[in-house]
């Protein structure tokens, strides 16, 4: 597996350093696809879900990833560069996703040097071997553990600890605190299954009890009830989810009204905080909801990310609705930067000059997350630690814009960073393989 991402990096290199030379003998950048030499213009797409079943949570993403940019280009760009965002709308639909890749991988006034943002698992499982064509480096909002496999993922950088390991470390403070029986819930597929598979690794590791396996069980828009009795009848101390918002909220509202008294955490793409605005729920959610993340949240610490992200939020979208999300968005905005950076610095934006500086980079990420390396051996470098946060009805505070001082989604922290044992004792490889 080393070999293999030390084999695709040479082999970027080699072309990129052919284009260097070219261009340095001409006396210019070396450049191709998505970069406009005359105004120094540098092209990058977002292959984004803005109308599907994850778009709360995406658009503001988007939104903040948005305001990074126009932050850079109103303070002098990347060494002078200015930075276009190209927006597509996938509506988290593969198919889709497809299309808008076609077009942003093409030559035309849509193309991209690279991806800051490719929405979705499966969406972007679906270009992984296109980008390896094409030369095109993809920052996923997904956070499936083959992206570090070359094997799956040669192209695509992934951000942040994986959904099978965010389980683990779930799974074991859940069964520290609540008890050892518990049910998974997940979607089919890259996400879903990939946060059952941690989840059940840690459950082995630990001696617990799979008392209700939901594995692929929850089918987007399909009837929950064979699901919800599955759960009530198990006797679950807890549940771990891999699944959307809306259907958390279903899920947990149908038990409760069967009787479930149990207690119940998931990855993150499980949660959204609104859900503390729909009536009844919230006060379930209070008392019965552990919120896993990969990011520390908004003004947790005094990090120079974290005032960067509040300040530029502040100025650029000073009445965009408050959420914690816009911690991605500036995580997104910094791996783009940084790559880009280290592009112009070697003298080559084309698109497989701008993958082999992707391939030579560690990025800083200012504390926001652990900062995020693609060299060398995957076991050593995918990120292990993750946050649980108590959801805390008394600290939510809905309605307000992020210009306000203290905001809060509803989240109190438990612990973080925090890597369990078993987290820290595996090997990685991919949890799930289609």
């Amino acid at each position: 597996m080393e070999a293999a991402r030390a084999e695709a990096a040479a082999a970027a290199g080699e072309v990129a350093e052919a284009q260097e030379a070219l261009a340095a003998a001409e006396g210019a950048i070396a450049h191709d696809i998505g970069v406009d030499l005359e105004s120094k213009t540098i092209r990058v797409g977002l292959n984004t879900d803005l109308t599907g079943i994850f778009a709360p949570l995406i658009t503001k993403i988007t939104d903040g990833h948005l305001a990074y940019w126009e932050r850079v280009n109103d303070t002098g760009g990347i060494q002078g560069w200015s930075v276009e965002p190209v927006v597509m709308d996938n509506g988290y639909d593969v198919p889709t996703h497809l299309e808008n890749y076609e077009a942003m991988a093409g030559d035309g006034d849509q193309s991209v040097v690279m991806f800051s943002m490719s929405v979705g698992s499966p969406h972007t499982a679906a270009t992984a071997e296109s980008l390896i064509e094409d030369n095109l480096v993809a920052v996923p909002i997904s956070w499936y553990s083959g992206w570090a496999d070359p094997s799956i993922g040669k192209n695509v950088f992934e951000v942040g600890t994986n959904y099978c390991l965010e389980a683990m470390n779930g799974v074991t403070y859940m069964s520290e605190t609540y008890g050892p029986d518990f049910a998974i819930v997940s979607f089919p597929g890259d996400y879903g299954e990939d946060g059952a598979q941690g989840a059940k690794i840690a459950a082995d590791a630990l001696g617990l009890n799979i008392v209700y396996d939901g594995q692929a069980q929850v089918i987007p828009g399909a009837d929950l009830t064979p699901v919800i009795t599955r759960i009530v009848e198990s006797g679950a101390d807890w549940v771990w989810l891999a699944t959307s918002p809306s259907t958390t909220a279903n899920l947990m509202g149908g038990a409760a009204q069967a009787g479930f008294t149990g207690q119940w955490a998931g990855n993150v793409p499980s949660w959204n905080p609104a859900l503390l605005g729909v009536e009844g729920l919230a006060e379930l959610a209070d008392a019965v909801y552990t919120h896993s993340t990969y990011v520390v949240l908004w003004d947790a610490e005094d990090s120079e990310g974290m005032q960067d992200m509040i300040s530029g939020m502040r100025e650029y979208r000073p009445d965009a609705p408050f959420d914690d999300v816009y911690i991605v968005s500036w995580i997104l905005g910094y791996i783009a930067h940084q790559i880009l950076d280290q592009a112009i610095s070697n003298g080559n934006l084309t698109r497989a000059g701008v993958l082999a500086a992707a391939n030579q980079i560690t990025v800083d990420l200012k504390d926001l997350s652990p900062d995020q390396s693609w060299r060398g051996n995957p076991n050593s470098n995918v990120v292990r630690e993750t946050y649980l946060y108590d959801v805390d009805l008394s600290r939510y505070t809905p309605g307000v814009t992020v210009s306000e001082e203290g905001s809060n989604n509803g989240f109190t922290l438990i612990k973080g960073p925090y890597a369990s044992e078993t987290a820290l004792n595996w090997e990685y490889e991919p949890c799930f393989k289609p």
